[in-house]
């Protein structure tokens, strides 16, 4: 299997809309280069690329630009879970087909699903392509959490090399640590709470981590700070990149986007801040105005090294 190890920081590609609601494919590609540039270890696609308000088509599109965007520079996961098989297979051949280094897949939201039904699923998408799969748990903010022994069973049958694990259910830290004691460290786990927990994962042994775009910076910058010791530096930048998370919280995952976009579209990456309807959170003006205060705070703690 010729692809490149899919670890470190892999961020999450965020879609962006024009003022008539149509992908803005420039500045997706701005996104892409910025966050290259920032020194992250490839990209991908997930939840908060606002996947779920896609349509087919724009979602097998925006895989294939992304591969031809990210031109080798990094490691390309493309999020391809479904609410069928069948789709969740599609998706993942065509992220194979277009380059891309891996994909990750939620279970299906619309059934609270049986382990041997969840466990026939990933193996459908594992048998389909050669690609690594990671098997996410969302269930932090949708669907409902996966059982350990489905990923024990999944990563016997297909390897380490095919089977890696994105879980969000609370509580992180001890999911992440019974999965890495249970298979004597095999497991190759990503922490995904935005960077709220990353100092306490990367101590528990994750590969990497899997956080949106908009603070990307500081989340490099504790990645990088914990791979050389200095606990010091890590902690000035993570606290307020942790108030920053908190804020997005309150919203739950349209909270996420709403912060999101807002940050993308003041750092000059993004044309708008607009996301796709419906959505059940909006920011206030007073929440736009924390935000901007923690991001001084952020961009000044990672300058201070």
């Amino acid at each position: 299997m010729n692809h490149p190890l899919v670890q470190g920081v892999i961020p999450v590609a965020h879609t962006p809309f024009t003022t008539t609601d149509d992908i803005d494919w420039e500045s997706l590609a701005r996104q892409v280069d910025w966050a290259l540039e920032q020194g992250a270890d490839g990209f991908c696609t997930g939840m908060v690329s606002e996947l779920l308000r896609l349509t087919a088509d724009e979602r097998l599109e925006i895989t294939r630009r992304l591969a031809e965007m990210n031109a080798g520079r990094g490691a390309f996961v493309a999020s391809v879970g479904a609410e069928s098989t069948k789709q969740a297979v599609q998706f993942a051949t065509a992220a194979e087909q277009a380059g891309a280094q891996g994909v990750m897949a939620i279970p299906p939201l619309s059934s609270a699903l049986p382990a041997t039904e969840i466990i026939a699923y990933f193996s459908a998408l594992a048998n389909a392509i050669t690609l690594p799969i990671i098997v996410q748990d969302a269930s932090g903010y949708v669907g409902q959490a996966i059982p350990q022994a489905v990923y024990l069973e999944l990563l016997d049958h297909f390897g380490p090399e095919r089977i890696l694990f994105k879980p969000e259910a609370s509580p992180i830290g001890p999911i992440i640590s019974a999965l890495r004691d249970t298979t004597s460290g095999a497991a190759k786990v990503f922490e995904g709470s935005g960077g709220n927990l990353l100092i306490d994962s990367y101590r528990r042994g994750i590969a990497g981590t899997i956080p949106g775009m908009e603070f990307l910076p500081g989340v490099i910058a504790v990645w990088r700070a914990l791979q050389q010791g200095d606990e010091e530096y890590a902690y000035r930048v993570y606290l307020p990149l942790c108030a920053l998370v908190t804020l997005q919280l309150q919203g739950g995952l349209d909270g996420f986007l709403a912060v999101e976009k807002y940050v993308l579209h003041a750092r000059g990456l993004f044309t708008t801040d607009n996301r796709r309807h419906p959505y059940a959170y909006e920011m206030d003006s007073e929440t736009r105005e924390e935000v901007d205060r923690l991001l001084d705070r952020l961009n000044a703690a990672i300058q201070q090294r």
